[in-house]
């Protein structure tokens, strides 16, 4: 598989939502294994976006591992910041779950405005004739 390409923008957008996050895997001194190959497919599924940290002191060694695990994942590659690795890949039930809850919203907010509830360019009720509700008296 071939690993995912993002945008500048997005890449950034991604690096501070890594920010506050904690390695999910660790890599042991066997290195990338199946296993940890494995660990590192469900965390993906399960978060979209993970950090993973490697052992080793050789700085070709660490982006060597990353590169693999990114290729072999089809991930993309965010940041790498010392041991720390950063990948993202997205996950394409969340999706089509966010695509229907975005559908349902729209519909509601448009049966909403059908019905005739209040909204930013209507007035109440009481606006309409001039009066002064008891909720607009307790906030003089």
């Amino acid at each position: 598989m071939a690993e995912l390409l993002l945008d500048r923008d997005t890449r950034l957008a991604l690096r501070g939502q890594a920010h506050g996050l904690d390695p999910v895997v660790l890599l042991g001194a066997n290195g990338l294994t199946d296993a940890v190959l494995k660990e590192i497919d469900r965390a993906l599924l399960a978060h979209e976006l993970i950090k993973i940290r490697v052992p080793g002191d050789e700085r070709e060694e660490r982006e060597a591992i990353y590169n693999e695990i990114a290729d072999r994942l089809n991930a993309a590659r965010i940041q790498m910041i010392g041991k720390l690795l950063v990948l993202w890949r997205p996950n394409p039930e969340k999706q089509k779950e966010e695509a229907e809850r975005a559908k349902r919203r729209k519909m509601a907010e448009a049966r909403r405005g059908m019905r005739g509830g209040p909204t930013a360019h209507r007035k109440t009720r009481a606006q309409a004739k001039g009066r002064t509700t008891k909720k607009a008296y307790a906030n003089l």
